[in-house]
């Protein structure tokens, strides 16, 4: 045989059949019956959006046709590109090439070689770990998350020893700010789709040890355009745990116990920005340290973080779970028939586009996504315009000290907590009309926390603007005002990701994707505005503006409380979750 002959069969070896994936069956053009939320077996039927959905996780053709035609396949099937018909391979194969035969391609595999948990009660299911196990996981996985918060906020309080040390002006300094909350708005298009494939541990830790090296990158960049390209893609890295951890609260809870959970991952995301400043502050006004040792500091602490992640996190996503068993079976049991569902679907870069591109575009057109997710945004923008601020009105107003001027951050960070525990005592309340309704959501029992913040956090806006000046308040006015402010923002923030959850269901994962991309964009803006703002029209009359358009904002929630379900019916995103 010769060696021409050899290379021949290796390269038919390395190529497979074309793979031609099913239409996306999540999508309007292959929707389900208008009487059925989805098309999912009964196991399936309590699913958030979060936990993957048999329509997510399409086996391709190839795959589906080597067992019986149950599945079906609805819609056309579109033609994948393969490998051969690539410019590369044309470059590197052989032309006319036969297509692969063997004598068992056409025997059908059946159903009974699908690997699945042992019934609902699988204690290898992530919904059925035990509670010690469920806490610590997301314990870690919000520590993970206020550690990426954290390195957002902890560049502000040096911004001043960056300009005069490159030359450049305090407004050209917060560009470092701004460049990182723009990096949290782009790397969830990458985390997002890549913890679906791959799963929530891998698309998570990894991402965040390399944005722990853009940490320390920073700390010892050379000029300023290396600290402003170190804080850009150290945000898209870290923004991953920021993205995904949601996720993994949806593989660990059902509904009834979600919102308490959602509740501390809120507070991981407003604990970051609110911590961070005054640690920073303590540690740039000690002489012999410095701006650099923020950068540092918070790399160390992700570092602390992410060794105890690592040690501690299983992966909680359920079909790469399954994966897992299947292949553990066919180790263990030589039938190499036996393999996950998961493993069916031919994953395509054009699903994963539509899903995490297109669709967030699509849902944003919607009444409730647009609405939910711009109030929700214009919150998470304020919350971060307070960086420039607090320092603004307790220091340079009020003459305190940098550190001093940094405290009244707790105010906010207190605040926070309070609507923590606001959130959490409405999942009673939420729990009665979920159990009501055959356990199944009822996303307009989420906003009642909602109606409570828009209130507090328009008034908390006024209150701080207009006792700014020491000769109309003392200090503890502004610092009332942050902290309703605070209060109002938790609440209003993790009950619009809830109700956007419960109202799209299967599609939640795109309607998240749409609410952290327009959040981080109006992050990133803010902190440039507020600066010469109160240096021009004063922190009153500039303070004002921002809490008119939260006083138009107050009557989204009532309006989608009351009439919410009539809306959600009227849209093809959100009508399987009315009943």
């Amino acid at each position: 045989m010769s060696i021409t002959d050899d290379d021949d069969k290796s390269e038919r070896s390395r190529r497979g059949p074309l793979r031609t994936p099913v239409p996306d069956a999540d999508s309007p053009a292959t929707e389900p019956d208008s009487d059925s939320s989805c098309e999912c077996p009964p196991s399936e039927k309590d699913h958030d959006g979060h936990r993957p959905c048999t329509l997510d996780t399409r086996p391709s053709q190839i795959r589906a046709s080597g067992r019986d035609g149950s599945d079906g396949l609805s819609g056309p099937i579109s033609r994948t590109v393969s490998r051969r018909d690539t410019v590369l391979s044309r470059i590197r194969s052989r032309p006319e090439v036969p297509p692969f035969r063997h004598p068992l391609a056409k025997v059908k595999t059946g159903h009974e070689y699908l690997v699945d948990f042992d019934g609902p009660d699988d204690p290898y299911r992530p919904v059925n770990w035990p509670r010690h196990k469920k806490v610590v996981t997301t314990l870690l996985y919000g520590l993970v998350t206020m550690t990426a918060t954290w390195a957002s906020s902890s560049y502000s309080a040096g911004t001043m020893q960056i300009a005069e040390q490159f030359g450049v002006g305090r407004q050209t300094a917060t560009l470092g700010t701004t460049l990182f909350l723009l990096g949290f708005g782009i790397g969830p298009l990458i985390w997002a789709p890549l913890s679906e494939v791959y799963g929530r541990r891998v698309a998570v830790l990894t991402p965040m040890f390399i944005s722990i090296c853009f940490s320390f990158g920073s700390a010892t960049a050379k000029d300023f355009q290396t600290l402003m390209l170190t804080r850009f893609w150290g945000a898209i890295f870290a923004s991953a745990p920021v993205t995904n951890t949601g996720g993994v609260l949806g593989d660990l809870f059902t509904p009834a116990y979600r919102g308490i959970a959602m509740a501390g991952y809120a507070m991981a995301v407003v604990g970051g920005p609110t911590v961070g400043p005054i640690v920073s502050a303590a540690v740039v006004a000690q002489p012999n340290l410095g701006w650099r040792w923020t950068e540092y500091t918070t790399g160390m602490l992700q570092s602390v973080v992410l060794v105890l992640a690592v040690i501690f996190i299983d992966e909680s996503y359920p079909p790469r779970l399954l994966v897992t068993k299947a292949r553990q079976l066919r180790l263990e049991t030589g039938n190499w028939a036996l393999h996950a569902k998961f493993e069916e679907w031919d994953v395509s870069i054009m699903e994963l586009a539509r899903k995490f591109l297109i669709r967030p575009l699509q849902l944003l057109c919607t009444p409730i996504c647009f609405l939910i997710a711009l109030y929700a945004s214009f919150c998470y923008g304020i919350l971060y315009m307070q960086l420039g601020a607090v320092p603004i009105i307790f220091g340079e107003i009020r003459g305190w000290t940098l550190l001093s001027s940094e405290l009244p951050f707790l105010a906010i960070c207190l605040g926070s907590l309070t609507g923590a525990v606001i959130n959490m005592s409405n999942q009673l309340y939420y729990n009665k009309a979920y159990h009501a309704s055959g356990d199944r959501p009822v996303p307009e029992k989420r906003l009642p926390p909602m109606m409570l913040g828009s209130v507090l956090f328009a008034v908390g806006q006024f209150i701080t603007g207009w006792t700014a000046e020491p000769t109309v308040a003392p200090w503890i006015a502004p610092v009332i005002g942050l902290y309703l402010a605070g209060c109002g923002f938790n609440t209003i923030f993790q009950a619009a990701l809830n109700y956007l959850v419960d109202t799209f269901q299967m599609y939640a994962a795109s309607a998240v994707a749409a609410n952290t991309f327009l959040r981080s964009c109006f992050a990133a803006a803010f902190p440039l505005v507020v600066t010469p703002l109160y240096h021009n029209i004063g922190v009153g009359p500039g303070s004002s503006i921002f809490a008119g358009f939260a006083c138009l904002l107050i009557p989204v929630p009532f309006v989608f409380y009351f009439f919410g379900r009539r809306i959600r019916a009227a849209n093809k995103w959100s009508k399987h979750s009315v009943f």
